[in-house]
């Protein structure tokens, strides 16, 4: 597994060998991030169910401004820092070790009184924890860091299939690839 392009290009990343951890594939980042690339730099990314980092860590290679890694393993939490301190990325970058929705609930607190938003949410829990997919999607639907601007990207397997909605947040693009499914979501705007 390797960071695929920006300022980090062709380095590699530590993975674990764990039967829970699938990190998304080069082929499938890459993908992404050509959809990605026109809004990437200065941009804001939160990485759900983390992994290795790779998402995030991709995000900020080809200049996102910050990256938050939630990351509820704590071997997995302790190899995104791992692999942030390898390839020298000392600002930018915040891995917070908890549980998806325990995070999502800090980071609202944190930006109650802000007007701060993601541009970014990539979420990817192990596939088998399908009910995982549905709180986080009703929770970002609400959540006030998500805006009309934010892109919200679910990681799945083509066996499972995503809503198309989750209360505001509605279902803009779907990208298959292999077995792999990335499904984007947008909040739709206030009329």
């Amino acid at each position: 597994m390797r960071v695929i392009a920006g300022t980090c290009r062709s380095r590699q990343l530590k993975s674990l060998n764990t039967p829970n951890l699938r990190p998304t594939s080069d082929r499938l980042r890459e993908t992404l991030f050509n959809i990605l690339s026109p809004r990437i730099s200065g941009a804001y990314f939160l990485d759900l169910f983390a992994g290795t980092g790779a998402v995030g860590i991709e995000a900020i290679s080809r200049g996102a401004q910050e990256a938050l890694f939630v990351e509820n393993h704590p071997p997995a939490a302790k190899l995104i820092r791992e692999n942030l301190t390898a390839l020298g990325i000392k600002s930018g970058a915040a891995v917070l070790q908890l549980d998806a929705l325990a995070a999502l609930e800090k980071i609202q607190q944190r930006q109650k009184d802000s007007v701060f938003a993601y541009d970014f949410i990539f979420l990817d829990p192990p596939y088998a924890a399908a009910e995982q997919y549905l709180k986080v999607m009703d929770f970002l639907a609400a959540a006030p860091f998500v805006t009309t601007d934010t892109i919200v990207i679910a990681e799945h397997t083509r066996k499972f299939e995503l809503p198309e909605e989750f209360a505001a947040l509605e279902r803009v693009r779907v990208l298959k690839q292999g077995d792999a499914v990335l499904s984007f979501y947008r909040l739709r705007p206030v009329l």
